[in-house]
């Protein structure tokens, strides 16, 4: 009976970041002193994505980089990249989990996660003109 209960409880907790943190993440997108930026996002988690700054986005976790393209009249294209840093709970996978719910961690992207603000600077044109 002991090691029906342990098995269930391990099985429960199986996939801890999974349950506790999720497979995805609202992540700030600003392009300081420069409001109204397209940028577009892409990893292949994510695919494509266009946002317009400043932003919140809920962006699909993965464990590839979300390249940041950012562009505007007058402003020469801003770029970034939101790395993709190991998830501190998928280590209880290790003591709980077990393979089970690392497998299940590492297949959701829940294993993931980026940093919650990326700020893209953007440097004025010097040969543009506004129209009016």
């Amino acid at each position: 009976m002991k090691r029906l209960y342990l098995l269930c409880a391990a099985l429960s907790l199986a996939a801890c970041a999974s349950i506790t943190r999720g497979t995805t993440q609202n992540v700030a997108i600003n392009t300081p002193n420069v409001s109204g930026a397209t940028c577009t996002l892409t990893s292949n988690a994510i695919g494509t994505r266009t946002i317009t700054t400043p932003a919140v986005t809920n962006l699909e976790k993965g464990k590839d980089a979300i390249h940041v393209i950012c562009r505007k009249d007058c402003y020469d294209d801003g770029v970034a990249i939101i790395p993709s840093n190991f998830e501190g709970m998928t280590a209880g996978n290790i003591l709980i989990g077990g393979v089970i719910g690392l497998g299940v961690d590492a297949a959701t992207g829940a294993m993931n996660q980026y940093q919650n603000e990326v700020s893209v600077h953007m440097v004025k044109a010097n040969a543009c003109k506004r129209k009016s």
